[in-house]
Formats: C-alpha cells, structure tokens, sequence
C-alpha cells in the first residue's frame, strides 16, 4: 500500500513538473525579429536583411541559447527599419524584438526578457569638433541626429528635445562628418562600431546621459510560461559565465 502510495505521488509530481511544458502545442513558435545594430546583432554578409545562420552578434548568439535551452522552437530574421519591426512585435502575439533597450515608457508595452546586455547613451562629435554640453538641455541648441523609434530618441522627443531622425543610424555617421548635423544620439559602443565600418573614428564623446540595458521584447500576449523559461535560461547563461565569454569574445 505505502509503495502504491508513493508511486502515485512520484506520478503526480512528474505530471506537475511537466505541465508548464505541456500548455504550450506541440507547434508552439516565437517569431524573433532583429535589425542591424552591431555588436549586439547583425547581418553576416553586413546586408539588411538575413536569416537564422546568417546572422551573428553577442545578443544574437544569447538568444539562441536561451531558446535552446528553454526548448522552445522560434525563426530568427533579420531586417529593416527598425520601426516596421518595433511596430510589428506590438500588434503580433508571438512576436520577439532585439536588443531592445529597456525603458519605463515601454515596460507597459510588451513582455521582457534580460538584461541581455548593457549599453550607454551618447552625444558624439566629429572628429576635431570640440563642442562642450554638460546636459541635455544644453545640447538643445545644436542639431542633434539620431535613429527613428529607438529608445535613445525617443528618450530625447521625451525631453521636449526635437532629434532629426534617420531611417538607419550609419545615415547619422555620414551627416556628421559633412556637418549636416552637430551631434549624434547613440549607443555605446554601437555608434563607434557603425562609425569604424565607415572608416571614421576619433570621434569626441560630447555626454554620456545614461545607462542603458538591452533586452528581448515580446509581444504583451505571449505566454508567461514562454518568458519564465526564458528568463530562467538566460540567469542560468550568467551565472554560468556563459554571457561574459561571448561579449568578450566580440568586443
């Protein structure tokens, strides 16, 4: 009787524990959405668009293995602009967007999963401009380019700040070098990463505004379950030391 017992407790518990897995069908699939925004993800052949293999980078290479590890099935593409992507992962359930930069105004909006990586915002000079700001609100005054519908202009539109936005963010490294505008909004290292890939550098970090945190972003209708697992794979990547090999290895 006792061992009957404790077969059918052992059952029980086994049924629960596989439970969480089992909410989900069997053809369960995350949509993952990326752009161009190298280190963190990029194409490999450098070109706007990419699929699964074809793309690489330090948030791409994590996300992978969150996924594997959480065992849930998911299609990687890369493409552009950002804003289409941005736009697309608010309206589709089991929609993915990364790296997305987390933020107060868009916790409400979708479900998170990170950090991922760690970033600054920047205010970033020509090479040999010695422009000196000591705040935003400084800044004002100067024209200031940034990238459309990424958190670092939207932070600045927030501030009653008015940034001339691009469609991609090497448009900004072109306009500053010809004095189209004063300073570019952006992301440390990205800026300098873009920057280098068009053979400019020395540029003069102007202010660094703020710490920045890079995350998965999912649709608001996406299964707790699917962020749980996730998140509990990610933790598990970092305190394995996994997450430091790989940013090392890129950066």
């Amino acid at each position: 009787m006792l061992n009957t017992l404790k077969k059918s407790l052992f059952v029980t518990l086994f049924m629960l524990c596989g439970s969480a897995y089992a909410e989900l069908p069997q053809d369960y699939k995350v949509v993952l959405l990326t752009e161009n925004f190298p280190p963190f993800n990029m194409a490999v052949d450098d070109k706007n668009f990419a699929r699964d293999d074809g793309i690489d980078g330090i948030s791409a290479d994590i996300v992978r293995e969150m996924f594997k590890r959480a065992g849930i099935d998911y299609t990687l593409t890369l493409r552009f602009p950002w804003d289409r992507l941005y736009r697309l992962t608010l309206d589709k359930p089991n929609y993915g967007l990364f790296s997305t930069t987390y933020t107060e105004e868009r916790k409400p909006l979708f479900k998170w999963v990170g950090p991922i990586a760690k970033t600054g915002w920047v205010l970033l000079a020509a090479p040999g401009n010695d422009i000196k700001v000591s705040s935003l609100q400084d800044a004002a005054k100067y024209r200031i380019g940034a990238y459309k519908n990424d958190a670092v202009s939207q932070n600045l539109e927030s501030q009653g700040l008015e940034p001339i936005n691009a469609l991609r963010d090497q448009e900004n490294v072109k306009k500053l070098v010809r004095g189209q505008i004063d300073l570019w909004a952006t992301t440390d290292p990205v800026g300098r990463y873009l920057a280098k890939q068009e053979d400019v550098t020395g540029l003069n970090t102007v202010l660094r505004f703020r710490e920045a945190e890079l995350y998965l972003a999912l649709n608001k209708d996406t299964p707790d379950e699917v962020v749980q697992r996730l998140q509990k794979a990610l933790d598990e990547l970092r305190s394995e030391g996994f997450i430091d090999d790989i940013t090392e290895n890129y950066l």
